[in-house]
């Protein structure tokens, strides 16, 4: 079995998505071209980072024009400096 395991300080997140065909109201099928990207994944794997602020299955958010995509036995992937990371998701209590 192969796995991949991030070098330096350096995250892996899991770029998979819904594959569902999307369109507007209207029934306006959006091609994968015209859709944008989203800035936030879920932790696949973290390089050698001291004292990490995330941990593997977090959903983290990241710099616009950051990282790198590519795929890996048929998932896509991006490999996204540490530095990188803006925030995570969290669950709070409801008030």
């Amino acid at each position: 079995m192969k796995e991949l395991q991030p070098l330096n300080e350096n995250v892996l997140l899991d770029m998979s998505e819904d594959e569902a065909q999307q369109t507007t109201a209207s029934g306006i099928i959006i091609p994968d071209t015209a859709k944008e990207k989203p800035q936030y994944a879920r932790v696949v794997a973290i390089g050698n980072v001291e004292n990490p602020e995330i941990s593997v299955g977090d959903t983290v958010f990241f710099k616009k024009y950051s990282g790198t995509e590519f795929e890996f036995d048929g998932n896509k992937f991006m490999m996204v400096p540490y530095a990188d990371l803006l925030a995570k998701v969290v669950e709070t209590e409801a008030i």
